[in-house]
């Protein structure tokens, strides 16, 4: 067994339980390459982790920049202690940071995008990548743009800016949990007529070897790691995506489809990924280079900015829209011949102009009111000063309050009082 798929044997893996065939073939083909591999990485040593472009190995660390975004690869197995990116076979958590660290730092760079195909990968070396990505979340727009993001992949795909996860229709995502296999070949060994002698120096050294029986002991401390794995995982992506833990949780380490994903939270957008990927280059056209720059702190306040805007403006538009039912309402023709009846109409209940109007019309006729029919002179600035908005008073001509829309925000507040 060559080193790579031993690290699999008999440890906790964040891998998808659908995704045996795909694991078994990305890793015997890495491991028909081992000796490269070994070789490349003996020669790295003492060298700085780039290569130049005309180094063969620079294809094993590709750094790919296109219209200002850099597109860093979550392909294939993803493995710990390995600085490479071997097409869809395998990507070394290593080689994601350095990426992602480099598109930081990179002037060039606007923006940064996981392309993410990947079943999951080791436990080992996860948590630390995911962290250390979080961390850096924020120095430039981070999306993640995903065909399959399962367990290992779907944690690092989840420390991609908020909002900023898109799922092909096709794909999916999850698989939020661990696994240990542990394989027995006890039976095996006694129909050969083989048998494993074991010597300890502790009952309990060696537990979970493959030449006996799984014991009850060994099972429990086998699972208590799993647990403790799983809720390091939940709280990751908990963090990653500001969910509550009992939701991530609740995904019960089932994959989702992209429609599934975004009504669980775990995605916020469906697209051919290449499209996708396009719009995400679009924000950062012509006239628009400085939001390469702008950091999450910078959209949060110009986003709370604007909902103090929008607020504002809602405010200005209630207030406006108040007073002209208040006046509409006095001066209706019902409201004309029942002054009084129009006024409690207008300043406490909530019908609109044309409600009022209607219910007014059923009251009986107030006294009739002095030359120039109305309600009568001054009444709805008394009553705008009874309710301490001096600053709001009709016209002497046609009674309508013009006053500063600021300051009707007042007369709203009241009339809804």
């Amino acid at each position: 067994m060559n080193p790579i798929i031993a690290q699999f044997q008999d440890q906790p893996a964040l891998i998808d339980e659908g995704q045996g065939a795909w694991l078994q073939s990305s890793l015997l083909a890495l491991g028909a390459r081992i000796d490269e591999i070994e070789k490349m990485t003996a020669e790295s040593a003492a060298a700085d982790f780039w290569f130049p472009e005309d180094d063969y190995r620079s294809r094993y660390r590709p750094y790919v920049v296109k219209n200002g975004i850099l597109h860093v690869p979550v392909k294939g197995v993803l493995l710990n202690d390995f600085p490479w990116a071997f097409g869809v076979y395998a990507t070394g958590y290593e080689y994601i940071y350095q990426a992602v660290k480099r598109g930081v730092d990179d002037s060039n760079v606007k923006g940064i995008a996981y392309i993410v195909n990947s079943g999951g990968g080791l436990v080992a070396g996860n948590f630390d990548l995911v962290d250390r990505l979080y961390a850096l979340r924020g120095k430039k727009p981070i999306r993640g743009f995903a065909e399959h993001a399962y367990s290992a992949a779907y944690n690092v795909i989840s420390a991609a800016d908020p909002n900023g996860i898109t799922v092909s229709r096709s794909g999916g995502v999850g698989s939020i949990g661990v696994v240990v296999v542990a394989i027995e070949y006890s039976k095996m060994l006694d129909a050969a007529g083989i048998t494993a002698n074991i010597i300890r120096s502790k009952p309990d050294k060696m537990e979970g070897n493959p030449y006996e029986k799984l014991s009850e002991g060994a099972r429990e401390r086998i699972q208590e790691r799993v647990d403790a794995f799983h809720e390091q995982f939940v709280a990751s992506v908990a963090r990653n995506r500001d969910m509550k833990a009992e939701a991530v949780d609740a995904t019960d380490a089932h994959t989702f489809m992209a429609q599934q994903a975004i009504d669980n939270g775990l995605a916020d957008a469906i697209g051919a990924l290449d499209d996708a990927i396009t719009a995400f280059e679009a924000t950062f056209s012509e006239g628009d280079e400085q939001m390469a720059e702008l950091t999450q702190a910078d959209l949060d306040t110009a986003k709370a900015a604007g909902k103090t805007e929008g607020l504002a403006e809602g405010i200005k538009q209630g207030a406006t829209e108040a007073l002209a039912r208040i006046t509409a309402i006095l001066g209706s023709e019902a409201g004309k011949k029942r002054p009084k009846a129009a006024l409690n109409a207008a300043l406490k209940t909530s019908m609109s102009a044309e409600e009022a109007a209607a219910f007014i019309g059923e009251l009986a006729e107030e006294s009739a009111p002095e030359a120039g029919a109305g309600a009568p002179k001054g009444m709805l600035k008394d009553a705008m000063r009874g309710s301490g908005n001096p600053g709001i008073e009709a016209s002497a001509d046609e009674e309508a309050d013009k006053t500063e829309v600021s300051r009707a925000a007042k007369t709203l507040a009241m009339v809804k009082g």
